[in-house]
């Protein structure tokens, strides 16, 4: 099944996922909002507020694609920072880091929309396209959920919108090599999933001796290493399949081992 999507349908989906969450956090404590997450150094405040300041970071690099090399390298070479460009939770109530979030996230969506599918915006990897910036958005929004309901003791559904994080997931598999300095194998991996609605979702050639095969939430939890391989149920059939499923990495940054959840 080809993967396809257009920028209005990403943006709606990710749209979703951010009132998704909204929904968890907008009635909590503000006891609950430094309750520590799963990502280690983090409480639910911190888990926003990194979510603000790559919304933030987005619209910038959306809005003006040519001065965000510059705005990039400061921060990369530390001259200056995430919070000191766009701002941090120091002194902020849990309320008013919800009502931050919901001004940041709605004006990188308005952003999105008025770009053209394949246009090119720069980031601090390699250039992306508006899709698959969305998307990405929507994978970390999701991802970071999980970490809040995890912590707050909440159920975190599995919706359709999940195609775009096991998308991810699957187009990320030579990267998980490449991140920890392996080279990739040849030879393709298909991947079948049971989508929430009872779908079944497909990456790869038919005919392939490497197979994985699940529940979609299963593989987007371990994509993000959200979950150890060991606590969910998902079934490698050949070795590719089944080393890939061991350092699947379907985000940026250097190689992590994945986490127990829930």
């Amino acid at each position: 099944m080809a993967y396809d999507t257009t920028v209005d349908t990403i943006c709606n989906d990710l749209e979703a996922e951010h009132e998704s969450l909204d929904v968890i956090v907008a009635q909590i404590t503000e006891e609950q909002w430094e309750l520590t997450t799963p990502a280690e150094g983090w409480d639910v405040k911190d888990t926003i507020v990194h979510l603000v300041q790559a919304d933030l970071a987005a619209l910038a690099a959306v809005q003006d694609p040519e001065g965000f090399p510059a705005l990039r390298d400061r921060i990369v070479g530390a001259a200056w920072g995430f919070d000191e460009v766009f701002g941090n939770k120091d002194g902020k109530t849990g309320q008013e880091i919800l009502a931050w979030w919901r001004t940041s996230r709605s004006d990188m969506l308005s952003a999105f929309r008025a770009r053209g599918p394949k246009d090119r915006i720069p980031w601090f990897g390699p250039d992306m396209s508006t899709l698959s910036f969305a998307t990405a958005r929507l994978m970390e929004t999701w991802s970071h959920g999980a970490d809040v309901a995890d912590t707050l003791g909440q159920p975190w559904p599995a919706t359709d919108r999940l195609r775009h994080v096991a998308h991810i997931g699957v187009s990320t598999r030579g990267w998980s090599y490449m991140n920890r300095g392996q080279t990739v194998p040849e030879g393709a991996v298909r991947v079948e999933l049971a989508a929430p609605s009872g779908d079944t979702w497909t990456w790869g050639p038919d005919d392939a001796d490497n197979i994985v095969r699940g529940d979609a939430l299963d593989f987007c939890l371990l994509a993000t290493q959200r979950r150890h391989r060991s606590q969910v149920s998902l079934e490698a059939v050949g070795s590719l399949a089944d080393e890939w499923l061991d350092i699947a990495q379907a985000f940026a940054g250097p190689p992590t081992a994945p986490r127990a959840g829930r």
